[in-house]
């Protein structure tokens, strides 16, 4: 059993409210389109002997996982844990060199569509606590569009107002996302649009950028996504494609399988860190192709 403080609680709290209205919208979806389709929910727990920040240990979470006739496979994701990391990877996270338990938070979303007009979508918001407090997210497409990126945050209309308030934010985010999010033993992208960041600090009063701040700042950054997201989705889910565009939409899924295990540090955290191997792997496609 986790024991949390106010800030930890309250991360935890909005994620799985996200997680509840984000689902019922998907199903909403599914039923738009003639299909019965609703998310399996699988709760899963951790172990662990060694107790995190605030005496956290253990933990867990709970899949969301729904195949459809709109979503070929999707899978919303909340994890609430904490322990201690191995000396090794403790010295590779922030604020854990000095201590290495740690307690982590956060919803992970990855969407593949059946209709390759509409863009898969990976989607994660996150609260971590070593000796440090932060949040970090990366709303992003995790392939090239056949028609347009995703509008989440491709433009500064139409990101979250903290986005619009600070004109430093968007250009170092979306650039961050650019980055990151690229295959370099190919010299291609895993995808295009959205923003990534991490390391948003929660300091003390006085001292810094609040909590308050920042965890708003991570709401208003779900929110967008709920908001944007499934109008994507309504807006292309019907359009005509061929075999031609599925063939692409199949490469395209090898690229992004390609990135997930060589590069990504959300999953190499959740090996690390003794997490759910399905839900860490969730992002996984049911169909992909490789030349």
């Amino acid at each position: 059993m986790l024991a949390l403080d106010e800030q930890q609680q309250a991360a935890r709290d909005w994620f799985e409210s996200l997680r509840n209205r984000i689902c019922a919208e998907f199903e909403a979806i599914e039923r738009e389109a003639g299909s019965e389709a609703a998310f399996d929910f699988i709760p899963w727990d951790r172990e662990d002997a060694e107790g995190g920040p605030g005496g956290a240990k253990g933990g867990g979470g709970v899949r969301g996982l729904m195949t459809g006739k709109v979503f070929e496979k999707v899978e919303v994701n909340v994890s609430t844990v904490g322990g201690r990391f191995s000396d090794e990877f403790a010295a590779s996270v922030h604020g854990a060199a000095e201590d290495p338990r740690f307690f982590a938070t956060g919803i992970s979303l990855v969407a593949h569509m059946a209709n390759p007009h509409v863009p898969a979508v990976h989607m994660n918001t996150r609260f971590l606590t070593t000796t440090r407090r932060w949040f970090g997210a990366a709303p992003t497409s995790i392939r090239p569009s056949l028609t347009a990126r995703i509008p989440t945050h491709s433009t500064r209309g139409s990101a979250p107002p903290a986005l619009r308030t600070d004109p430093t934010f968007y250009p170092r985010f979306s650039k961050w996302a650019e980055d990151y999010f690229f295959l370099p033993h190919r010299s291609v992208a895993r995808g295009v649009g959205g923003i990534f960041y991490d390391h948003l600090e929660c300091f003390e009063p006085g001292k810094g950028v609040s909590f308050e701040a920042n965890f708003a700042f991570g709401r208003e950054v779900g929110e967008a996504f709920l908001d944007i997201f499934p109008k994507l989705v309504r807006l292309r889910m019907d359009t005509p494609f061929s075999d031609e565009d599925m063939r692409r939409l199949l490469d395209f899924r090898g690229r992004y399988v390609e990135f997930n295990l060589l590069y990504d540090r959300g999953t190499l955290f959740g090996l690390k860190t003794g997490g759910n191997v399905d839900a860490i792997l969730m992002s996984l496609p049911p169909l992909a192709a490789w030349k």
